[in-house]
């Protein structure tokens, strides 16, 4: 009877798995084995590479983890890649114009606030959807990053703070994965952990059953939108440090990376579920495709196709809860 009675126990829970919780873990174990067999040849496999495929999301890693908090409260920011522009050139005219490291970080995280305060305030207190708002912001955050440099780079000289974003190294770990472990920590233990984590899921899953409850669901969306503008600024003077310099054009298109990081790592689209790590491993199943594109050869057009495919199974995998 015991022999009998343990495939079918087994069975029952196997059959209780969602495997869509673990699609993420799976999809990325099944490309690196792939692309390990068949572009063995070509280098995937070599330290120097592997490393390069993080170093390279990192960036998208860290807005991800403000973007988790934004989609799993049921809203979404398209602006995130614009602000990231805006403020490496923020940044850079700064410290050009002052020599200070200080005040050109405070005036890319100065960027960040006003941003997310204008996103989150239009959303929260005038009722207009995110879509819109963060569109418009995306517009307007690139054109006027390319209006005050007459779009022109503007290059940054001090090598301090090239060093702390991106550029240097702490040890023999490159700065860009210890700002990305950093983050994600944070992101994780508050999601998971915290009340105010649960009070954004709650939002994101029933808003008014959450204000029966008594959450506070206007806060909780004015500052996921202003977290995720303050760290889109921050992912924008990574971009400045590790190119050593500002200009419009850094970060864009990241929106829709970062989107569907987070997407492909088990956030909800419709909100009320969210996952910190899982967006981590959505960014590197990104690199890890973006790479192997191009080891295989494929142009940018064909990377392009790919990555719009990739959009496309995202949302597909999206579901409410």
């Amino acid at each position: 009877m015991t022999t009998t009675r343990e495939p079918e126990t087994t069975r029952a829970g196997l059959r209780g798995i969602d495997w869509r919780n673990y699609a993420i873990y799976i999809g990325f174990a099944v490309v690196f084995l792939l692309f390990a067999i068949f572009l063995s040849g070509d280098g995937f496999l070599t330290g120097t590479n592997l490393l390069n495929i993080v170093r390279q999301t990192a960036i998208i890693s860290v807005m991800a983890v403000a973007m988790t908090f934004v989609i799993a409260a049921a809203q979404i920011d398209l602006s995130v890649g614009s602000v990231a522009g805006l403020a490496s050139v923020a940044t850079a005219l700064a410290i050009g114009s002052t020599g200070s490291t200080l005040l050109g970080v405070l005036a890319g995280l100065g960027v960040g606030l006003v941003v997310g305060i204008v996103n989150g305030g239009l959303v929260t207190f005038l009722g207009m959807p995110s879509f819109l708002v963060t569109l418009a912001m995306l517009g307007i955050a690139f054109g006027l990053a390319q209006l005050i440099t007459a779009s022109a780079p503007v290059p940054i000289l001090d090598d301090t703070f090239n060093a702390l974003f991106g550029g240097g190294n702490i040890g023999p770990i490159p700065g860009l994965l210890v700002w990305t472990a950093v983050a994600v920590a944070i992101g994780a233990v508050v999601l998971a952990k915290t009340r105010y984590g649960r009070q954004v899921l709650a939002t994101g899953g029933n808003r008014v059953a959450a204000e029966y409850s008594g959450v506070n669901t206007k806060r909780i969306t004015f500052t996921v939108m202003l977290v995720s503008s303050v760290v889109a600024a921050i992912a924008g003077m990574l971009y400045a440090g590790r190119l050593e310099s500002g200009r419009y054009q850094w970060g864009t298109g990241d929106e829709l990376s970062v989107i569907a990081a987070v997407i492909l790592g088990g956030t909800s689209l419709f909100g009320g579920a969210g996952s910190v790590i899982g967006a981590l491993f959505g960014s590197l199943l990104i690199g890890l495709i973006n790479n192997g594109l191009i080891l295989a050869g494929l142009d940018n057009s064909q990377q392009q196709i790919i990555r719009g495919l990739i959009i496309i199974v995202a949302v597909a995998l999206a579901r409410k809860k």
